[in-house]
Parts: structure tokens; C-alpha cells; sequence
């Protein structure tokens, strides 16, 4: 092989490596965001979900690996180091089937997680107290900002023990419509009372909100996770190309007696 088509090889393989750094750095961040999330429906899905918590390591560890072969690849690159480009090789065929495993983990795990967070919400809307909890928080960040109550809708809240015991006509602030109250000043968490029967609250129920905005950004994570596998592909074939014109160039350098 000449040694333009070497050379061009070494600096398109330190090209994607760049880029294999920079996508790894991203999947670690989707990773902590799944892990640590506390202001929306993730906070939720994280005390029950055990596919989630799994997914995430996994995504957090095929990240930072991503990261670290990038940095060891370009290195291998540059001063074109076979045992390296050969340790390089290795990883991202193992990262590669780490991406594989943890994306098949999330798509076929999106029918099980739908039944989670229904169960998961009723039992929330069954025994909220309005002490603002962590989970409490966040169910009440999302229907003040998907502009919901409920999860099927706001009759999910009839169950509340706290509105079926209580002499008041109570119903969840973070539902309030506010359209349909003038003069507004009632807290986003909590119990707000009404003044008749029909409570001043939003009609839909957050199922469709919260499902979309779940799969859209699980969606953005298996497509990162598919553009990293490309790009992995495409580095293990520029690494073994590497590899053999190294090997060749050091064979044809061998003194014949």
C-alpha cells in the first residue's frame, strides 16, 4: 500500500476517533441524565424501573469507554502503534455489542415500561399527600407543564385518600386550569379547595403527553447509539487497513541477506 493511501487512512482514522470521543461523551450524558434526572417523569420510572437503571449503566459505561478508546485511538493513529490499533480494535468490537445489547433492552422493554408507569402513577395519585416528595415533585411538573391531571384523566384523582376523606372539595393545584380561574394565586404542589363539584382542571389526562416525550427521547438515544455504531464500524475497518499497511511497511523494511 503507497504511503498516501496509508497516510490518508491514519488521518481519517483519527477523524472518526475524534468523533467517536465526542458521540461516547454524548451517550454518557444521556446515561446520567436517565440515571439522575429529578425534575421530569424519569425521577418516576427510577425508583420502580429496574430495565431502565440497567439500560443506563449500561449506556453510562459504553460512553465513557467510548471516550477513552477515541483518546486511544487517536494516539494509535498518530504514531501508528499496532498492539494499540489491535487493543483498539478489541474495545470497539465490545462496545459495539454493548450498544446492541442495551438498545434491544430499551425498544423491547417499551411495552413493559408503558405498564410500569401506569401502575406506577396510580399508585403515586392513590397515596399522594402533597408533601412534596421527590416523585411527588415531579408528577406535579408534569402536569403543570404538559397542562394535565391524571394519568387516563383528572377522575384518577377521585381515588386520593386525602380527597375522599376530606369535608373540603379539594382537587391537586399542579391541575389547575388556569384559564378557568380568575385572579390565580394557589400553589403548584399540594391540594387547592373548589368551590363546587366541578373542579377547575385541566380535562386530558398526561398518558399521551408523558408517552410521547418518553419514546421521542428514547428514540434520540438509540439513534446517537446507532450513529456511534457506524462510526465504530467504520474504525474497526480504517484500524485493521492501519494495522496491515504497518505490518507491510516493517516487513519490507527487514534487511535480506
Amino acid at each position: 500500500m503507497g504511503k498516501g493511501c496509508m497516510k490518508a487512512i491514519k488521518y481519517f482514522l483519527f477523524l472518526f476517533n475524534v468523533l467517536f470521543f465526542l458521540f461516547g461523551a454524548l451517550i454518557m450524558g444521556f446515561g446520567l441524565w436517565v440515571l439522575l434526572d429529578k425534575e421530569s417523569f424519569m425521577v418516576i420510572l427510577q425508583e420502580s424501573s429496574t430495565a431502565l437503571k440497567i439500560a443506563s449503566y449500561i449506556l453510562i459505561g459504553v460512553g465513557g469507554l467510548s471516550m477513552l478508546m477515541g483518546f486511544l485511538g487517536c494516539l494509535g493513529a498518530i504514531y501508528e502503534i499496532r498492539c494499540l490499533l489491535g487493543l483498539y480494535f478489541t474495545c470497539l468490537l465490545l462496545i459495539l455489542i454493548g450498544q446492541v445489547a442495551a438498545g434491544v433492552l430499551i425498544y423491547f422493554q417499551k411495552d413493559l415500561l408503558n405498564k410500569e408507569m401506569s401502575n406506577i402513577v396510580t399508585q403515586i395519585l392513590s397515596n399522594y399527600p402533597g408533601k412534596n416528595s421527590t416523585t411527588e415533585q415531579a408528577w406535579d411538573y408534569i402536569q403543570r407543564t404538559m397542562e394535565c391531571c391524571g394519568w387516563s384523566g383528572h377522575m384518577d384523582w377521585h381515588g386520593n385518600a386525602v380527597v375522599v376523606n376530606s369535608s373540603q372539595l379539594l382537587f391537586p393545584c399542579s391541575c389547575q386550569n388556569v384559564s378557568l380561574v380568575e385572579g390565580n394565586s394557589s400553589s403548584d404542589s399540594g391540594f387547592c379547595e373548589a368551590q363546587s363539584n366541578d373542579w377547575p382542571v385541566y380535562d386530558r389526562g398526561c398518558n399521551s403527553s408523558v408517552e410521547s416525550w418518553l419514546f421521542a427521547n428514547v428514540g434520540v438515544i438509540l439513534g446517537v447509539c446507532l450513529g456511534v455504531a457506524v462510526i465504530e464500524l467504520l474504525g474497526m475497518i480504517l484500524s485493521i487497513g492501519l494495522c496491515k499497511s504497518i505490518h507491510t511497511e516493517d516487513y519490507t523494511k527487514v534487511p535480506k541477506y
